[in-house]
């Protein structure tokens, strides 16, 4: 609230300016990220404020943006309520999040000429205070499941340029790999390696629940199978393990189109193993690889750049 005071200006007037608009917060997706670690650290985001009016009839400044950068494929949601607000997919999408408040009027927005000097001004509207979730999901097109040691490592680096961490024990891989592969023909297409699953993975047992978030972004599923752990005498018993996980967590992942590949045919005396298992799935494609050698990759990438290409 402000009046014009001058010499020899006897009635000025009311001459206060209005405030400035405070500043949104503003989800931002930036395609460089690939984590969400920062945020870890940090988490209390503020906008600036608007700036006050003041007399001459001078506006405030508005209030500057805060950007938060986040990857490709994060799920925000509200964390008290946990009811999810936006999916960021496409790349540089912008989301306000929280819309800063409205600046006040300045009394010289209420003179009129019944009221030629008011002296009151209107007080700005606070923004939107709230608190997130943060969930990042991998955008892939192919996502490899399997039990631990199934090689799912190893045929990730043979198939891209991706080179996870590879060693012979349980749950070497710790984190989801994403990979580029290129394709003899068709687009490159993206393939995430996915830590091993276990028995009791969709309640949270083993890795758990949180690799079989990343695999809800696929659109094709690689099954992984060690031709080696099978038993003859019951030959779908990890293949049957593994789907029943995926049912349990989503039906969703369950009906996605699966391609599935057994794994180690370097190793001796597995003729017999690999026949049991066809046996059992007489209506389904079964491939055969080695990924440590490399034979039967080739044709799989085919089939896999022919397959998304249809989809």
């Amino acid at each position: 609230m402000s009046f014009r005071r001058e010499r020899y200006i006897e009635f000025g007037g009311p001459d206060g300016g209005d405030g400035g608009n405070g500043g949104s917060v503003i989800l931002r997706v930036d395609p460089g990220q690939r984590t969400l670690y920062e945020y870890r650290r940090q988490k209390l985001f503020n906008a600036k404020n608007g700036a006050s009016g003041l007399g001459k009839q001078k506006h405030g400044r508005n209030g500057s943006h805060t950007y938060l950068d986040l990857p490709p494929g994060t799920l925000v949601s509200d964390a008290e309520t946990l009811e999810p607000i936006i999916d960021l997919t496409l790349e540089h999408a912008e989301h306000i999040i929280a819309e800063g408040g409205r600046g006040g009027q300045g009394n010289k927005r209420f003179a009129s000429a019944t009221n030629r000097a008011p002296r009151f001004s209107q007080p700005g509207i606070p923004g939107i205070e709230r608190k997130l979730k943060l969930e990042l999901k991998l955008l892939a097109d192919v996502g490899i499941v399997g039990l631990p040691n199934a090689g799912k490592s190893t045929l990730i680096s043979v198939m891209s340029s991706a080179r996870p961490k590879i060693a012979d024990y349980p749950f070497t891989t710790l984190t989801p790999t994403l990979g580029m592969v290129e394709p003899t023909f068709g687009e490159p297409f993206a393939v995430a390696d996915i830590p091993g699953l276990i028995e009791g993975a969709h309640e949270g047992i083993g890795l758990g629940i949180k690799f079989l978030k990343h695999i809800e972004r696929t659109g094709i599923l690689i099954h992984l199978i060690d031709v080696g752990g099978i038993d003859p005498e019951n030959p779908l018993e990890a293949f049957n393990m593994i789907n029943k996980e995926l049912t349990m967590y989503s039906k969703r992942l369950a009906q996605k189109t699966q391609i599935v590949v057994l794994n180690k045919m370097d190793l001796a005396g597995v003729e017999n193993r690999v026949d049991s298992f066809k046996a059992a799935l007489p209506n389904l494609q079964v491939l055969t690889i080695s990924a440590v050698t490399g034979k039967g990759v080739k044709p799989l990438v085919k089939l896999l750049a022919s397959k998304l290409q249809k989809e």
